[in-house]
């Protein structure tokens, strides 16, 4: 796109893969029955491309093709596991644990929670994101009913250790919510070795479209029960009434189909370009890596420009470069971010962060043009001082 500045923020979305575009468009057009009329050949023709979608969506995460609901996206799927859950074992228990640095859709749904009379327990996190697994054993009592913790974090990109985490949960019992919006598709996530019981994602950030999401819903060991959000129909097992969406359904399918063949050389490649990205920059006086870089999405970085006009560098550099400042769901806000305040960093040096995420498309080039009109903009910086 001439004239359009290098996109890399790709963790708030992705661009269509062009063969998911191809796959969808005969679901608008020629294929536009509705999954649910059972009684005639358009209907079975989009429920038959319904169940390759979900059983490509499955594979990817290492599910039964059963396990999956879908939903219009990754905030739909984190409400109806948290609120689903809250209601469903309201008479086991009233107390959720999860993270000061959580997606704004999970915290937003336990301060919800909280007000209907719910305990929430949030857990605090060290200088890299990292919460205390001993910590987390501690705050689990006999009225806990859920452990609510991400995959991978969407500023920063940490990977959280996640079978550490399930174990803990599945020693006490308690079942394991897992928001893997950023995760999946980018690293391998497996439910079952993972040890999750309830998992949130979604197309658009795997280069499928946008309004459509799943939450993978475990069927045993244990069995999850659910009270659902909408009512109506009974689609998906009863969870998730309304009618389906049929072509995102299958872009998703298809999104999915291409990240389990492309996921693994994708990464290695997105993990080069990334630290050529950033490895120069952090040998300038005031540039950090807000993270561990031991347990990092391989396309991700998050740096705080701790210098005179730090703050700025995101006004100088946007018409070149499309980043953020952390979640695209809060960007629309002066606020720093809770994230990296929670991993103890003061407003100035969050507000003086950036987040580069690259992705399938990007190239070479792009990222060398990148670096260096950080590095120009750096030297503004500088000379205005």
């Amino acid at each position: 796109m001439t004239g359009y500045p290098i996109y890399l923020d790709h963790s708030a979305t992705t661009p269509c893969d062009p063969a998911v575009v191809e796959e969808m468009l005969p679901y608008f057009t020629t294929h536009f029955g509705n999954a649910a009329s059972r009684s005639h050949a358009y209907g079975w023709m989009a429920e038959e491309a319904v169940d390759q979608a979900r059983e490509r969506v499955a594979a990817l995460i290492g599910a039964e093709p059963s396990e999956i609901i879908f939903t219009s996206g990754a905030t739909e799927s984190v409400n109806l596991a948290m609120q689903g859950v809250a209601e469903a074992y309201s008479g086991k228990g009233d107390h959720i644990i999860s993270c000061a640095t959580e997606h704004k859709a999970v915290l937003d749904v336990c301060d919800r929670l909280e007000r209907k009379g719910c305990r929430v327990t949030r857990l605090p996190v060290d200088a890299m994101g990292h919460v205390d697994l001993g910590a987390l054993g501690e705050a689990i009592d006999d009225r806990t009913i859920l452990v609510v913790l991400m995959y991978a974090n969407n500023e920063t990109g940490l990977l959280s250790p996640v079978r550490g985490i399930s174990a803990i949960a599945r020693k006490h019992g308690v079942p394991f919510f897992c928001d893997a919006t950023q995760a999946v598709g980018k690293v391998p996530v497996d439910v079952e070795a993972d040890g999750i019981d309830l998992m949130a994602f979604t197309a658009h950030k795997l280069y499928g479209p946008k309004g459509v999401g799943a939450l993978y819903v475990r069927r045993r060991n244990p069995r999850m029960r659910l009270v659902p959000l909408l009512y109506g129909g009974g689609h998906e097992r009863g969870l998730r009434s309304g009618t389906l969406n049929v072509p995102g359904i299958v872009g998703f399918g298809k999104a999915c189909a291409i990240c389990s063949d492309a996921m693994d050389a994708e990464s290695a490649r997105l993990k080069g370009l990334r630290d050529g990205l950033i490895t120069p920059l952090l040998r300038i006086p005031g540039v950090r890596l807000n993270g561990d870089p031991g347990a990092m999405l391989p396309q991700v970085a998050n740096l705080s420009f701790a210098m005179p006009g730090g703050d700025g560098l995101m006004r100088i550099i946007s018409r070149e470069l499309a980043v953020s400042s952390g979640s695209a769901c809060t960007s629309a806000t002066l606020s720093p971010s809770h994230v990296l305040k929670a991993m103890g960093l003061s407003d100035a040096d969050a507000l003086a962060s950036v987040r580069f995420s690259l992705g399938r498309f990007t190239t070479e080039e792009e990222v060398q043009r990148a670096h260096h009109c950080v590095e120009k903009a750096l030297q503004r910086l500088r000379d205005e001082v």
